[in-house]
């Protein structure tokens, strides 16, 4: 294991705390896209408060944990991450994982099960393509971001900022490519497969092939005039559907 610190305050963001004295919450695990940040999820966040906690995971390398070098290896940083959420696997945990996101929260989910893993626009661990963009010039891997609509064009034309973005996406697009998910693998948990019709990086097929990897069912959403960040318009939308599996009775499950 590398020297990632292990620590719940530097790797889990609380946009939206629920009272410690409250009745016990459901938490969602986010887990963002490539070149992603906890922050990506604040939105969310305030959307489900009071009634589900967000707890956002914050990957090294990114604003306040911009000194620190990207991760290269995701099975570690799954390590790191499982790790950090000990504090909170005494009560009800869900995942949410968009992209990158989706393969961190399905590694994570194989060390502490989670009751429902939300996978959004990411395909399944038993299909695989080629990942070639971490090796794209500069203007390439720009050309890539403003494709997928993760990241504001407008960020992207300002050179300074370029620098500070840049680098983290290549880094993860790297991990990713390098990334050997065990395409047998199966959790414990149903999974919510989340994609827009209109994603260039993951067909209906490919997503509908996370139903493979779970003993407890799948189903699959699709989104209409969704592009890979279909989420960054249907956030409400998002809030409607998790909320509905935080408010399920317990006997339900």
């Amino acid at each position: 294991m590398s020297g990632l610190a292990v620590d719940g305050e530097r790797w889990i963001r609380r946009y939206h705390p629920a009272p410690e004295d409250g009745p016990a919450r459901p938490r969602l695990v986010c887990f963002p896209h490539a070149g992603g940040s906890a922050s990506y999820f604040h939105t969310l966040s305030g959307l489900l408060h009071p009634h589900v906690e967000v707890l956002a995971v914050q990957y090294p390398g990114r604003q306040d944990r911009m000194a620190e070098p990207v991760p290269e290896d995701l099975t570690e940083t799954a390590g790191h991450i499982a790790a950090a959420l000990a504090p909170w696997t005494g009560g009800r945990l869900g995942f949410f994982g968009h992209s990158m996101g989706a393969v961190l929260a399905f590694e994570v989910s194989q060390r502490v099960t989670p009751e429902v893993l939300f996978a959004s626009g990411g395909r399944a661990p038993s299909t695989r393509r080629d990942e070639p963009a971490y090796r794209l010039d500069d203007a390439g891997l720009v050309a890539e971001a403003e494709l997928l609509g993760g990241t504001d064009a407008t960020l992207l034309a300002d050179p300074d900022l370029r620098e500070l973005i840049l680098p983290p996406l290549r880094a993860d697009y790297r991990a990713l490519a390098a990334h050997r998910s065990d395409p047998d693998a199966v959790i414990d948990a149903p999974i919510e497969v989340l994609v827009g019709d209109r994603d260039p990086r993951v067909t209906e097929t490919e997503a509908a092939a996370w139903s493979v990897h779970t003993s407890r069912g799948s189903t699959l959403r699709v989104f209409p005039d969704g592009n890979h960040f279909y989420l960054a318009d249907r956030w409400a939308e998002l809030a409607e559907l998790i909320g509905a599996w935080g408010a399920r009775d317990t006997a339900d499950r």
